[in-house]
């Protein structure tokens, strides 16, 4: 329980570093849909943790940078609960749920755990690319940097 603590802590951290960075920058369309992206993923899947449908919650939408900053409080609040709620005997319970596609799969809370810290991971790096690819500093959420 303590390293999935752990994650979400990063995952807190790290969004609101591309936050930050987004707004200081002129943010491109793109760079905006990924992150809206990240944070609408982290609600589809805390949905679901909690047993509610989430096959009719959007995975992409528009957005904007003052949606993003209410969408990072409101999943950390909500995740922060979450992982109070649960112990670690609850990890491997399998939860049932309906993608937006209409599949069905189950998978165990600590699957889906693990899995919420690195998909946004992976789009942060992501929209860093595109950062350093239009002459703008790229901002490092690497999980080292945020242990230290």
């Amino acid at each position: 329980m303590k390293t999935i603590q752990k994650m979400f802590e990063h995952l807190y951290w790290a969004n609101e570093r591309i936050l930050e960075t987004l707004q200081k920058n002129n943010v491109e369309e793109q760079q905006l849909r990924l992150f809206t992206h990240i944070l609408n993923a982290e609600q589809v899947w805390l949905t679901r943790l909690q047993g509610m449908d989430s096959s009719q919650m959007p995975i992409w939408s528009e957005g904007d940078l003052t949606v993003c900053a209410k969408l990072i409080k409101q999943n950390e609040e909500s995740f922060k609960a979450f992982l109070t709620e649960i112990a670690e005997t609850d990890l491997d319970n399998l939860i049932t749920y309906t993608n937006s596609t209409g599949n069905t799969f189950t998978s165990s809370i600590r699957d889906i755990l693990t899995h919420v810290a690195l998909h946004g991971q992976y789009h942060r790096g992501q929209i860093n690319s595109r950062l350093r690819a239009e002459g703008f500093e790229p901002i490092s959420t690497d999980y080292i940097i945020f242990v230290r």
